[in-house]
């Protein structure tokens, strides 16, 4: 199974502890412009999706639907709480695990802390052991035997936004 990991592109900032306000924090132009071309150098990678799971934060559905929009796989998009920001890897692993297991290769759209721990876990198995520099837009290939809630995975490649950018 492959699975991939994409931060979400550049949002409008965040000045209050409302995780309402939060949650509904959407893409700036700059943010959408920048991930419409790190979506077509995806899409110039030839990546296809059985499933894009996404958070189902603002920003996180945009930069997934651009991603999905991208690649033609429209119908392929879905959306869980265990992508959100307050999210535990071993939840998402959980759900993965009992739901999609069957499934070649997904896309997961989320937040930091979130995705640099699920890298962790994934690749080490626990969730602090590598800091992964996820800079926003940034994609994460994986390469996993047998999904597990640990050691589980292989890291294929790390590509910056700017790499994307430049292969679209």
């Amino acid at each position: 199974m492959q699975i991939c990991l994409l931060r979400h592109a550049k949002a409008e900032l965040n000045f209050s502890p409302n995780p309402k306000v939060d949650a509904a924090r959407v893409l700036t132009p700059e943010g959408k412009r920048k991930m419409r071309k790190i979506a077509a150098g995806m899409a110039a990678l030839d990546l296809k999706f059985d499933l894009i799971l996404s958070s189902p934060y603002a920003r996180a559905r945009q930069t997934a639907e651009l991603a999905a929009r991208a690649l033609d796989e429209m119908d392929r998009l879905a959306f869980t709480d265990q992508l959100a920001v307050m999210a535990q890897p071993a939840d998402l692993l959980t759900e993965l695990c009992a739901r999609h297991s069957p499934l070649q290769s997904i896309l997961l759209v989320g937040h930091e802390p979130f995705l640099g721990e699920l890298a962790s876990l994934l690749l080490t198995g626990h969730k602090n052991t590598l800091q992964v520099p996820f800079k926003k837009a940034g994609l994460l290939c994986l390469t996993v035997e047998k999904l597990a809630k640990g050691k589980c995975a292989a890291l294929d490649w790390f590509l910056t936004p700017g790499q994307l950018v430049a292969l679209g």
